[in-house]
């Protein structure tokens, strides 16, 4: 079985770029910090739904208690003078014995490259070794980019419009997507 606290895999990018797509640590706050500070008001805006201007105690909390059972959250990290810098994240929330909930955040400068993609396939095979049989998300409609990953995804999509957002749901089939 996958040990989903200690997932560790190198990824290289479209670009060619080297990156490490690991789990969330109990002490990447600060890393975390660092990478919501540079984010632009659109990317928050798709993720969150709304404006978020900070992290809040709740946010750290769930990085010091993220149990790789019911909450898998996997963080894409480059070395940048010596330092691990985090690039983008990617986390499912167990909502039922079978799904769970996506989310993804991937750095402007680093749009385009595939990363969300790369994390769906990871937390998918973390996923379906778990029993989950479906991933859902949220996607605002303007967000063409998230769209795609998920057509993209070789899951079976399904889509439906609901309270201005689209609802997707990935049938994940017991299989990982290649």
């Amino acid at each position: 079985m996958i040990d989903a606290r200690h997932y560790a895999e190198h990824e290289t990018l479209r670009n060619g770029m080297q990156v490490l797509v690991r789990a969330l640590h109990p002490d990447d706050g600060e890393r975390i910090a660092e990478a919501f500070a540079k984010l632009d008001h659109e990317s928050i805006y798709t993720r969150f739904f709304g404006p978020k201007t900070e992290l809040t105690a709740k946010d750290y909390q769930t990085i010091r208690e993220m149990d790789f059972d019911t909450r898998v959250a996997l963080l894409v990290t480059i070395m940048e003078n010596g330092r691990e810098i985090v690039i983008a994240s990617g986390s499912y929330s167990r909502f039922a014995p079978d799904a769970a909930e996506l989310a993804f955040l991937v750095e402007e400068d680093y749009h385009g490259l595939g990363i969300a993609g790369r994390v769906l396939r990871h937390l998918g095979r973390i996923a379906v070794e778990r029993g989950l049989r479906r991933f859902e998300a949220e996607v605002l409609p303007y967000n063409s980019a998230m769209l795609k990953v998920f057509e993209a995804s070789g899951w079976p999509m399904s889509r439906r419009s609901e309270d201005g957002a689209i609802h997707i749901t990935l049938a994940l089939g017991g299989v990982a997507a290649s």
